[in-house]
């Protein structure tokens, strides 16, 4: 039977910056070995929901952030919806009770788009 490792060697390893058989001192660079490749890039989002009264349905608000925090841009966000919805159902308007542009999914189609969303959430396996 094959023994598994110690995680508290693997950690001391790590701290001891060893990866791959090989030490790298901090700053060394390695040409064959790019750690950064195993570093999944994502972004968050904050959703908040307010009542339209004029509808009289719930409304969703969107407001992106990079991996760093940094406010995502109104082109950046757009990236992250599908294109039949960019400007359409989806639109950057002034949030109600925050001074700041979010995005926005107009109430008309928050069930249809929900559903949607739900859908994609759960065929990823979340």
């Amino acid at each position: 039977m094959e023994e598994l490792p110690d995680l508290d060697d693997m950690i001391e390893d790590q701290n001891n910056n060893i990866f791959a058989g090989g030490k790298f001192a901090a700053g060394d660079a390695d040409e064959d070995m790019n750690l950064d490749d195993n570093i999944k890039k994502v972004r968050k989002y904050d959703l908040s929901i307010t009542y339209d009264f004029y509808t009289r349905t719930p409304r969703l608000w969107l407001q992106g952030y990079g991996e760093n925090g940094e406010l995502l841009t109104k082109e950046m966000m757009y990236e992250d919806i599908m294109g039949d919805y960019t400007d359409k159902t989806v639109t950057l308007e002034e949030h109600p009770k925050i001074n700041q542009q979010q995005l926005s999914i107009h109430p008309c189609n928050h069930a249809k788009v929900m559903k949607r969303i739900i859908d994609t959430i759960i065929s990823n396996g979340g």
